[in-house]
């Protein structure tokens, strides 16, 4: 296989629009192998993920580092070298690439854990460790996290400046988190951005209630399930809901102190690392 010869001017940029995990950047290096021949190809890495960033002919493929794995097929694919391009790309890392490699890893690592200890034992200690992580980066940004403990895992509790409750759990054995939200819907006006795919030009054509209005009008990516939730994300790609916590409020007038409920599923810490100065 060819061996890339020159770097792609979008490994540091990319590598810039992820977050560092314990103080320790992403790093741009030479890439091990070719994957288009003679295009610009570079491996970005934080030691312990790495992604694959190919240029050629002004569109940028981005490839998960998969141990023992040649990428054959792109995780995601910009069309365009521009800043608005790496952005997109880095969305779709922490959306969904690190998400499923650290699925993966971890999964890898609790089989080979300690003797002594379960596999299931392993990775809720991982997750807890991981909480913190996450925990000091709230405290940064003025947030006070709470330790939680449920049936199911660990989590974290903090209260926002506009008096919501945000948690973070770690919901039985699965790689990633679930993040929660009870407050006032204006308290999600700032996060919704980060948290919702882009705008593919498709409105819901569904004229819903005073409640799926008021949040689809805002917000168009948002599907209204029925009169009292809606709905977000889909295939490979974070996925929740937004919903009020009782029918009871529907024939109510609808506005922005309204209190809801809402929950993101399957989120990666490097997305929630992000996202942290919106969740305060």
């Amino acid at each position: 296989m060819a061996s890339a010869t020159t770097h792609a001017t979008t490994a540091a940029p990319l590598a810039a629009e992820l977050p560092a995990r314990r103080g320790k950047p992403w790093t741009v290096g030479p890439a091990p192998y070719g994957i288009r021949n003679n295009a610009p190809t570079s491996r970005i890495t934080d030691g312990r993920r790495a992604l694959i960033v190919v240029e050629e002919a002004g569109r940028v493929e981005l490839f998960a580092d998969r141990p023992g794995m040649f990428p054959y097929t792109p995780d995601a694919v910009a069309d365009s070298t521009d800043a608005v391009s790496v952005a997109a790309l880095a969305a779709r890392a922490l959306r969904w690439i690190l998400p499923q490699l650290d699925a993966h890893a971890m999964q890898e690592m609790a089989h080979n854990a300690i003797p002594d200890e379960k596999p299931w034992q392993w990775i809720l200690r991982h997750k807890r460790a991981t909480l913190t992580e996450l925990g000091f980066e709230l405290v940064n940004h003025g947030a006070h996290p709470e330790v939680m403990a449920s049936t199911d895992g660990p989590g974290l509790e903090w209260t926002a400046d506009s008096g919501a409750v945000w948690g973070v759990w770690a919901y039985g054995t699965a790689a990633n988190f679930v993040l929660t939200y009870e407050g006032p819907l204006s308290g999600l006006y700032g996060v919704l951005p980060v948290l919702l795919p882009p705008l593919d030009g498709q409105a819901s054509t569904d004229a819903g209630s005073p409640f799926t209005r008021h949040l689809t009008g805002r917000f168009p990516q948002l599907r209204p399930v029925d009169a009292d939730e809606v709905e977000f994300g889909g295939y490979q790609d974070l996925n929740g809901w937004i919903a009020l916590p009782s029918r009871a409020e529907l024939g109510e007038h609808i506005h922005d102190g309204t209190r809801v409920c809402a929950q993101v599923g399957s989120v990666g810490v490097d997305f929630l690392l992000h996202a942290a100065p919106h969740l305060i």
